[in-house]
């Protein structure tokens, strides 16, 4: 439970700095940032295990940031493809 928590706190952090980063077409407000946010969070959080070894417990790190970070910004990039493809 802990662990859902956290991904929700740095995901709502890195999904507003992804949006930062990435400003742009991608559209939404404040609400579908923080949840692309989280979204990103998990998805960072997954792959980082994946790839870098990154452990769940270490969620409120430098490293869970910065891959809840490249997550959301993925995630915000896919979202602005799909976008685009709609229109």
């Amino acid at each position: 439970m802990g662990t859902i928590i956290g991904y929700i706190i740095i995901g709502l952090l890195g999904g507003a700095i992804a949006k930062a980063i990435l400003p742009g077409e991608q559209g939404g407000g404040l609400l579908k940032t923080m949840l692309l946010g989280i979204v990103g969070a998990l998805l960072g959080g997954f792959l980082g295990g994946l790839i870098f070894g990154v452990s769940y417990s270490n969620i409120f790190s430098i490293t869970g940031l910065l891959t809840s970070i490249v997550g959301a910004i993925l995630v915000l990039v896919v979202w602005g493809f799909l976008q685009k493809r709609k229109v």
